[in-house]
């Protein structure tokens, strides 16, 4: 399986993943880093890895969807099978959506469908609830509002601010991640409607 990462800033949860694929305990290749912004952190951190980066400007192009069809015709010409969103801050479009269906999946820092969207920590603090979480889940035409594959739990403590709460959940990202990628490049897990089996 090639595997393509789409970030936009430091790319935390890319590194969890290309870890996780140089170790083998990801069977996929990434072929492909790519970014809407050029001094995003990650990219400089995949090419210190050896891997393909790519920085595309949205202000080259007339709209949304004339920037994903950019996109995906980049994707297609390296051969990526799926994408992974690590820190993506752009809402993809439905034509992406289509072009990539059920292979393009996202990392969220809530339990969905609580809390999507920006600010997720915040969210979740200022909602009282006591515990928030992780959620990796397949993209969509709606925001943060696709087929869940896999989430975690984590406790929101007293006094937490959104940037604890946030740090702790950022943990369990980085676990979460590529246990899904490892999941989906060994075939296990299944899509049908909403309904998303994973094969232990």
């Amino acid at each position: 399986m090639r595997v393509a990462i789409l970030i936009s800033g430091r790319g935390s949860n890319m590194e969890a993943l290309i870890k996780g694929v140089k170790s083998g305990f990801i069977p996929a290749e990434i072929g492909l880093v790519l970014s809407n912004r050029a001094e995003a952190e990650g990219l400089a951190k995949a090419k210190k890895s050896g891997l393909k980066t790519l920085f595309l400007d949205p202000k080259e192009y007339k709209g949304k969807e004339e920037y994903d069809r950019a996109i995906v015709e980049t994707l297609r010409g390296e051969g990526i099978d799926l994408v992974c969103l690590a820190g993506f801050m752009r809402i993809i479009s439905p034509y992406f959506v289509d072009a990539y269906h059920n292979r393009i999946i996202n990392i969220h820092p809530s339990l969905l469908p609580a809390f999507p969207g920006l600010d997720a920590q915040q969210q979740a603090i200022d909602y009282g609830v006591k515990y928030s979480g992780v959620t990796v889940h397949i993209v969509d035409k709606g925001v943060d509002s696709g087929p869940i594959i896999a989430q975690r739990v984590v406790e929101v403590k007293e006094g937490d601010t959104a940037e604890t709460l946030a740090k702790r959940i950022l943990a369990e990202e980085h676990k979460i991640y590529p246990l899904v990628l490892k999941a989906l490049a060994e075939g296990r897990v299944k899509v049908k409607g909403r309904t998303v089996m994973v094969k232990e």
